[in-house]
């Protein structure tokens, strides 16, 4: 979440960036000043009132010894009253925190002064492209049709034994699955990444520090009982590995990647365009994770587009990165950049990463700072990025590489499937 120092040292400004993104921040920054001049108003007679509790306890003493007793019971009287007058200070004070608080985790992050101006994705920038554009006539068949054809996805048994959306990999679908999470965390390893294997399901803690609540609590599953969400991404249970943790500067940077099943509601997603593996409600993803230095976490996320980047060029896919203007980016993101990959059949680009950095947003949240030479503690910038999410590159792997022969298998996964042709 914003800090209040943020939002104090210019709250037009605030204001401003917010409405980039399609926010209208005036009424809530408004509020949030107004509590928090009262906020420290209750402080502020709270510490005088507490300075003359402890005068009058120390002359309440010195009286009784003097043996002034009618002096003493009337400094007792007077301890009684603000006492009494303190309780009602210190409950209104708890009352304003959590106020503001709960305003703050409604304010989405300010995007970043590089971040385009659109309301949505038709306003998102074209930063580059890169691959071989493949020219497979117009008999090519969409992945969902080459999946039954060679017997390595199954929707239909998706469908009788969960619902639409959890589709079964059979045989050869199955090993390459496999293989591409091995090939992405082989990868992210090899980029100094160190694995963790995190659990699948989160508290509400969790949710809250990375910002996935009080924002996506629709697109979640909840588990009711034991109140654990599955989690949306493994940057949920990776990031908040640095919950309430103080890092030592000289520890820094933080790199973690993982592997994960990701589940997503996908709530009033319907039509041709998540047909198949376009849009799934649980699907595989390597994910990578950095915690740095204000400092350095814009160079640490150009190595994290770079590293996408070699992802899909050694998979040999066609791909353009695109800058998300403020009307597509996430609540929480400060700069988010996606990848999309052309998909030869269904003639269209599918987004199969996205890399961003929140900036001290997330980390805010989760009191996640690091503590330099000089003895001061300061806040994080976190940044994370999908390396890769499975479904789509494989909807366009399958799609791109078929021939009246089989599907190609790319030459960086055939050590790991153990073929090279899907027949």
């Amino acid at each position: 979440m914003l800090t209040l120092q943020q939002i104090k040292a210019d709250p037009e400004y605030v204001i401003g960036r917010l409405a980039v993104k399609g926010f209208d921040g005036r009424g809530i920054i408004t509020e949030i000043l107004e509590i928090d001049e009262e906020r420290r108003k209750l402080q502020h007679k709270c510490d005088t009132d507490a300075s003359e509790l402890k005068k009058l306890a120390a002359s309440i003493g010195a009286l009784m010894k003097q043996g002034k007793k009618e002096e003493a019971e009337e400094a007792k009287a007077e301890v009684a009253r603000i006492k009494g007058e303190t309780k009602g200070l210190q409950d209104r004070l708890e009352e304003c925190e959590q106020k503001q608080l709960q305003l703050l985790l409604t304010v989405p992050n300010l995007p970043n002064e590089t971040v385009p101006l659109g309301t949505s994705a038709e306003d998102n920038v074209v930063e580059k492209t890169g691959g071989p554009m493949p020219d497979l006539g117009e008999d090519a068949l969409p992945h969902w049709e080459l999946a039954k054809k060679y017997n390595i996805i199954d929707f239909e048994l998706g469908v009788k034994v969960t619902g639409a959306g959890f589709p079964f990999y059979v045989g050869k679908g199955a090993r390459l699955q496999r293989a591409l999470i091995q090939f992405f965390l082989d990868e992210a390893w090899k980029a100094g990444y160190v694995e963790v294997e995190p659990p699948f399901v989160v508290n509400e803690a969790s949710g809250y520090g990375t910002g996935q609540l009080p924002d996506k609590e629709g697109q979640m599953y909840h588990v009711n009982l034991d109140d654990l969400y599955l989690i949306p991404t493994a940057e949920v249970p990776v990031t908040n590995i640095y919950r309430d943790v103080i890092i030592p500067e000289n520890e820094l940077p933080k790199k973690n990647c993982a592997y994960s099943p990701c589940w997503r509601r996908e709530a009033g997603s319907y039509g041709k365009d998540v047909r198949g593996l376009n849009r799934l409600h649980q699907f595989d993803k390597v994910e990578i994770v950095r915690i740095e230095r204000p400092e350095d976490s814009y160079a640490a996320l150009e190595e994290m587009k770079d590293h996408v980047q070699g992802l899909l060029e050694k998979l040999g896919l066609p791909w353009h990165i695109l800058r998300l203007c403020g009307g597509d980016m996430s609540f929480t993101s400060a700069i988010t950049f996606d990848f999309e990959v052309w998909s030869a059949a269904q003639k269209r680009w599918l987004e199969v990463s996205s890399v961003s950095n929140f900036e001290t947003y997330q980390a805010n949240r989760l009191k996640c700072r690091y503590r330099g030479d000089d003895k001061k503690t300061k806040l994080c910038h976190t940044l994370n990025g999908s390396a890769l999410a499975l479904p789509r590159i494989v909807a366009a792997l399958l799609e791109n590489n078929q021939t009246p022969q089989g599907i190609k298998v790319p030459e960086c996964l055939v050590k790991y499937t153990g073929f090279d042709m899907i027949d």
